[in-house]
């Protein structure tokens, strides 16, 4: 174990820095100006040269990335160009309403793809099946922007049950993380349908069966411990899948974390921000996946880590 996990770190520092070189890049190739933002539009083009010099931004990019990463290893974020604020402070302030939205919504998805899919596959080619794999796609069809929206006019507005935005109280939770949740919670439904089938072909069902066991011991003994693993690893994906794609439900419902963060920089081309919540990203999905890596010998121990 130690030894594996050892590997693992060194992958992780080669992937971060990859994508630090590949994002650091590709925003060096934008056609806007960052210095231009930051002078403001009416600035005259001395007024840019020197705050473009003042960033640094007149260097040549292997030196300015080469800085970057200087700074990198002694856990420098940077600094916001337009906030005049340490990234790092900046995260550190909506990271903590992040991850409780992350959480809600890998609830969700759970809660209501484990449910379906378990369902759909012991009621598998029924009415009921169809019915609710057709549901399922809805859901991963739906852009996130109107499953907000609707959940807004349906719970918030016409109901009055969910206030419309804001953050502080579990109330303020319960819309943005059913709206994450609804998205994942069609992937998480199929897959489990597909595990769940392909576990009650395998012969130890057909004993439980034979035992008399009633069908909630066989379904939650034997049946969901058994197919769980593939939700397992989809689970640490979503971890860091959530950390970067939630500026659309964050946009809707006011939610002040990571993701609005995002949207901002990239409307201000913010770099350090936005190498900052890149490369926390990156982070949480390596650490999602080594999580799942872990915690799946402790459900099968057939599985070894080596």
């Amino acid at each position: 174990m130690p030894a594996y996990i050892g590997r693992r770190l060194i992958q992780v520092a080669l992937i971060l820095l990859g994508v630090a070189a590949i994002t650091y890049l590709l925003l060096y190739m934008l056609p806007a100006d960052p210095a231009r933002m930051v002078a403001g539009r009416s600035a005259t083009k001395d007024q840019v040269d020197l705050v473009r010099t003042q960033l640094g931004l007149d260097r040549p990019i292997w030196e300015q990335f080469a800085g970057y990463l200087w700074k990198l290893l002694q856990g420098d974020l940077g600094r916001s160009y337009l906030q005049r604020t340490q990234v790092t402070d900046l995260l550190a302030a909506r990271l903590p309403a992040s991850l409780l939205l992350m959480a809600g919504g890998i609830f969700c998805e759970l809660v209501i793809g484990l449910t379906l899919g378990t369902i759909a596959a012991l009621r598998r080619n029924s009415v009921l099946d169809q019915g609710l794999m057709i549901t399922a796609l809805m859901f991963i069809s739906t852009p996130q922007y109107v499953v907000s929206l609707s959940l807004i006019y349906v719970f918030a507005y016409w109901l009055g049950w969910f206030p419309i935005g804001g953050y502080g109280e579990f109330k303020h939770l319960v819309l943005p993380a059913v709206a994450l949740g609804l998205l994942g919670g069609g992937w998480y439904a199929r897959v489990t349908r597909s595990s769940v089938i392909e576990v009650l072909r395998q012969d130890f069902i057909r004993t439980a069966r034979a035992k008399g066991l009633d069908r909630w011991r066989i379904v939650s003994v034997h049946i969901l411990p058994n197919a769980v693993l593939p939700i397992i690893a989809m689970v640490g994906i979503d971890i860091g899948y959530f950390m970067g794609s939630i500026v659309v439900v964050e946009s809707v419902f006011g939610w002040p974390g990571i993701g609005q963060l995002t949207w901002q920089a990239i409307q201000q081309i913010d770099i350090p921000i936005i190498m900052g919540v890149t490369l926390l990203s990156a982070c949480a999905i390596i650490l999602g996946n080594l999580l799942a890596d872990l915690v799946a010998p402790l459900i099968d121990p057939r599985i070894k880590l080596r």
